[in-house]
């Protein structure tokens, strides 16, 4: 009891600070702990590497070396970013928003009724998607609950800004999810996290078979929810993000490979934003 509840102040008083320093400080608390977290976890840090060769975007082996390393900055910088933005008055978060691109897309689906469905992958600045959107609009986000009980109660507050609610990964929380979409409102879900048995298929993602979610595309055909992929870009300088939004039709979603493929071209956009070191690929080596 008394570890967690030091953990738990700890915690705290970290947020307290990144609630008060700049994005650029942010950005260099990230980068100095992606090499501190990532020296102490090589593990990861072999998964981080390999998933960069399985890509076949760094060939050269000096170039693959320099990619491993700036993303392993960026990831430090995505976890920093999300415990300031948990911590962090919404308004505050809403500065950091530079453009947002393909907006015409989101105000169409709102028009057409019948709810928005938000794939966001693990690329760039994903929490600040759903606190754009919920500043002005309902929507409800899919999430698994921590494996420490003292941190879901810090994660719950932080994300739970302006209009956006929860729905954990259970079946109450599915139900939470169609609810929102009857009702002409938004949900987010994280398209790229392995599947829990029995609720996925087998796809290529980068050219390698991966355990891959099929809610969405169910969630879509039993509502006719608009879809659309949506990321948040981190800008070099950091001066903020840039939010992309691009809505993907029936035919670019209705299987489980149509949807990986969307997700790649996004990727392949900013490669070294993205959590390279999430074993995607792992239920196939268990299932070997």
């Amino acid at each position: 009891l008394i570890k967690t509840l030091l953990k738990k102040i700890i915690f705290l008083i970290i947020n307290l600070v990144l609630s008060k320093v700049s994005l650029r400080v942010i950005h260099n608390i990230g980068h100095l702990t992606g090499k501190i977290y990532f020296l102490l976890n090589r593990n990861q840090k072999t998964t981080l590497k390999n998933n960069l060769i399985i890509t076949k975007l760094f060939k050269n082996p000096r170039d693959l070396e320099a990619a491993v390393n700036r993303n392993i900055s960026e990831i430090g910088k995505t976890f920093i970013e999300s415990f300031a933005i948990w911590a962090s008055p919404h308004s505050r978060v809403l500065s950091w928003i530079r453009e947002i691109q393909g907006e015409n897309c989101i105000k169409r689906a709102i028009v057409k009724g019948k709810g928005i469905i938000f794939l966001t992958p693990h690329l760039g600045c994903y929490e600040i998607t759903s606190v754009y959107y919920g500043s002005k609009n309902p929507i409800t986000i899919l999430y698994r609950i921590a494996r420490k009980p003292w941190m879901n109660e810090i994660i719950d507050i932080g994300r739970s800004k302006g209009l956006v609610k929860l729905a954990p990964t259970t079946n109450a929380g599915i139900k939470k999810l169609l609810y929102a979409l009857n009702n002409n409102e938004a949900i987010g879900i994280l398209p790229d996290q392995v599947a829990d048995k029995g609720q996925g298929v087998w796809a290529n993602f980068f050219g390698r078979k991966s355990y891959t979610m099929i809610l969405a595309q169910r969630l879509a055909e039993k509502t006719g929810a608009t879809v659309i992929l949506a990321y948040a870009e981190r800008l070099s300088d950091s001066s903020g993000f840039i939010i992309h939004c691009k809505e993907i039709t029936n035919k670019d979603y209705h299987k489980a490979q149509d949807l990986n493929d969307n997700l790649e071209k996004i990727i392949r956009k900013i490669p070294l934003q993205y959590l390279w070191s999430y074993d995607k690929f792992r239920r196939l080596q268990k299932n070997k």
